[in-house]
């Protein structure tokens, strides 16, 4: 059973309130202390959460709260007649600073502005004019649960304690609202009995009254905060599955008592019925929750696409009405549109869909638009910028022609290329965002399936870091994405500002270089043709093995005969052939020479930057510029692999026993740039438990508990590609 702990709200609010006092007493008595009084409506719960967070920011900075004679007064207040939702405006005039927001999120995001002025040491006198206003209106995190996973792995499970920790929660939805993140979704296969008991189905919980409890203590407590955050909160449940205590109850779903995904949709009158009930019990019972999310594909095998869009109305749409509250819908555009396995591939199936989405947009129990969901470049978004393919892959256009009034495309930017290492790449999200955020798109959905940003099992012990969570270590990561979705214009200097407060002088040098050598990942992705999750692991360098059924090592062989996803990508393989058949290539294309020297301008650049950074007394600043020396050097391997690579293949085409040598030579300079990461991430980093270590057995894949990944242990398969070198033969044509 997993251990509840949880610290009281009203405790923690008496501590902060006295913190406050303490702090306001002691900073009354400064000489050059300047006093100010804050304003706000302490009816409203996104006011009361901005003011603390303003009030505990100029506390900190040695300014006095208060009321009676301020030199300074700072009003917060709505005005949602001049703004749209979530926009704000800072203005200063005299000795006043208005602060208004188009709503609840508005007036936070003008708050949180003010205060991340003050903590640049931008005093009161100097804060200046501002608006803002949201280039989205949808700004997500896609979040797995670790209780009934999608994919049943230990690296799922082992986030269960902290998960099951308010604290953690609270810390989470603070980095969301700060950057600007405003909706949480919650996923697993079956969510429901995590929530609530089904009043007439209890059969279904396994739990005791005291477990249900502290779920709903859980549950309740997330909800609630996000509220007060300006954040809106989804439930999304993967569809056709029961509890294994209901399923035994009833004699149905028998055959999938361990939840795989791929199976058979049980569609029973009980089911359904159950399933509707639970929906409207959930809706009933977390007032704070915003809505309910759709996926048409787990647990459906064998329906066609008609009949999971049936099924949907009558379980989910269905408990949503109800539940007689409005509440808000995401539906996931489902892979069975665009793939044969599970449903015809036409235009007609989209366009079915597409019915369906209107339908429910204009059911008045639903809170518009509906959200229709869409994975861009199916699992790995951070590869090229531009929409290539979606989960199954062709896209027939009918969600996007003629304009969707009813609904709004967003788009799930999956993460399944790198947990360990620290991002971030402005330049490649604001394109991102600038390519796609179409008339039609609402939003973006980011995250992973086979990551839970909550555990911190990657840093070594003994490391006096300044963070706690997994999370904290990618706030580049969060802050960029976040920040640049609602608006895309923000400049490079507000997160150059944080490095700035987080490290001090070596901050600009920091901030370009982890730009630089974040590009090493983007790169193999664009050059590497991808599908879902497991089918590529940029962090480390590998793939999916169609014929092993298992993720491996990318060969130099592998990298060679390989397509790219991005079509101005060019293979090595077609780069040989077309060069050695007398043809050539437009200049915009991105031939391995070029890819080559694009790595390492960058990742030179990138460690140049770093390499007088002295982090000896900082735990946290070492492993900030440790990941960015992993990347360029990751980076500078892939340059040297590719360098092997075209020469091996010029060998085995044209032959010459220079070329051979040639190719040893680059893979023998790769292998010791692999090394290099080695011996950086050997003292830092502890073997890593990894989703996609995973190995199909028959229909379904399952974990291979006792792997481990570290680039350590892949050195055996990086050293391989010198020997594939050494026994290459000349293939005469």
């Amino acid at each position: 059973m997993l251990p509840f702990t949880f610290t009281s709200g009203a405790l923690r609010f008496r501590l902060k309130k006295s913190a406050l006092t303490f702090l306001t007493l002691f900073l009354y008595f400064s000489v050059n202390a300047q006093r100010v009084s804050v304003q706000y409506d302490k009816e409203r719960a996104e006011s009361n959460y901005a003011a603390d967070i303003l009030k505990m920011s100029l506390l900190k900075r040695g300014y006095i709260l208060n009321d009676l004679e301020p030199d300074y007064q700072i009003k917060i207040s709505l005005n949602s007649n001049a703004l749209v939702k979530e926009a704000y405006t800072i203005l200063p005039e005299g000795k006043k600073i208005l602060i208004e927001g188009g709503d609840g999120a508005g007036v936070i995001y003008g708050v949180l502005t003010l205060v991340e002025d003050l903590r640049n040491g931008v005093s009161i006198q100097s804060v200046r004019k501002r608006e803002e206003s949201p280039r989205l209106a949808f700004r997500g995190i896609k979040y797995d649960l670790p209780w009934d996973t999608y994919r049943h792995s230990f690296a799922l499970d082992q986030h269960q304690t902290v998960c099951a920790d308010v604290n953690y929660w609270r810390e989470f939805l603070d980095m969301m609202v700060e950057n600007r993140f405003n909706t949480l979704t919650l996923w697993n296969l079956h969510p429901y009995t995590f929530m609530i008991k089904p009043k007439n189905f209890p059969e279904a919980s396994p739990w005791s009254e005291e477990e249900m409890a502290s779920w709903r203590h859980l549950f309740g407590n997330i909800f609630r905060m996000a509220r007060e955050r300006g954040i809106e909160t989804y439930v999304i449940p993967f569809n056709i599955f029961v509890t294994p205590e209901f399923a035994r109850a009833h004699n149905v779903a028998m055959d999938n008592l361990d939840h795989h995904f791929f199976v058979r949709g049980d569609t029973s009158e009980i089911v359904k019925t159950y399933t509707r009930e639970c929906v409207t019990q959930l809706l009933q019972e977390y007032p704070d929750l915003t809505g309910m999310g759709l996926t048409l594909g787990e647990g459906m095998g064998g329906m066609t696409p008609q009949q999971r869009e049936d099924w949907m109305k009558e379980t989910i749409i269905e408990g949503m009405r109800l539940a007689n509250r409005k509440s808000k819908l995401i539906h996931r555009i489902p892979f069975s549109s665009t793939t044969g396995s599970l449903g015809p591939t036409s235009i007609e199936t989209e366009k079915l869909t597409r019915a369906g989405i209107e339908q429910e947009a204009r059911m008045e129990f639903i809170d518009g638009p509906v959200w229709a969901d869409l994975k861009f470049n199916w699992s790995h978004a951070h590869s090229t910028p531009k929409l290539i393919k979606v989960h199954g892959g062709k896209l027939y256009g009918a969600y996007f022609s003629p304009v969707p009034t009813d609904y709004k495309i967003i788009w799930t930017a999956r993460n399944e290329d790198f947990f360990c290492l620290r991002w971030g790449v402005p330049d490649f999200v604001r394109k991102h965002i600038n390519l796609n955020a179409h008339d039609y798109v609402g939003g973006y959905l980011v995250g992973s399936e086979t990551y839970i940003p909550a555990k911190d099992y990657f840093t070594k012990a003994g490391q006096k870091v300044n963070w706690k969570y997994a999370f904290e270590r990618q706030w580049l990561f969060y802050k960029i994405w976040g920040r640049l979705l609602y608006n895309p214009s923000t400049p490079d200097e507000i997160f150059l500002a944080e490095f700035t407060r987080r490290y001090g002088k070596d901050a600009e040098a920091l901030f370009e270089a982890s730009s630089l050598a974040g590009n090493t990942p983007l790169r193999l992705a664009s050059s590497f043709d991808f599908t879902w999750d497991f089918s590529l692991y940029s962090e480390g360098f590998m793939a999916l093995n169609r014929d092993a059924k298992r993720v491996e090592y990318i060969s130099v062989d592998w990298q060679i005969r390989q397509p790219p996803i991005d079509p101005d990508y060019v293979s090595v393989l077609e780069y040989i052939n077309t060069v050695f058949s007398g043809g050539s290539f437009d200049k915009t294309k991105i031939t391995p020479p070029t890819l080559i020297k694009m790595l390492e301008a960058d990742c030179n650049r990138a460690l140049n930057l770093v390499k007088n950074i002295k982090t000896m007394n900082n735990a946290s600043l070492n492993q900030e510029v440790a990941d960015v020396k992993v990347w360029a050097n990751l980076g500078l391997y892939f340059a040297e692999k590719l360098k092997g690579a075209i020469s091996l293949q010029t060998y085995r085409v044209k032959g010459g026993e220079e070329n051979k040598l040639h190719a040893i030579k680059h893979l023998e300079s790769a292998l010791r740039y692999w090394d290099v990461v080695v011996s950086i991430t050997r003292p830092i980093y502890d073997d890593m438990p990894l989703v996609h270590f995973s190995e199909q057995d028959g229909k379904h894949w399952k974990e291979n508990d006792h792997l481990r990944f570290h680039w350590e242990h892949l050195r055996p398969e990086v050293a391989k590609d010198i020997e594939i070198a050494k026994n290459a033969s000349f293939i005469s044509k």
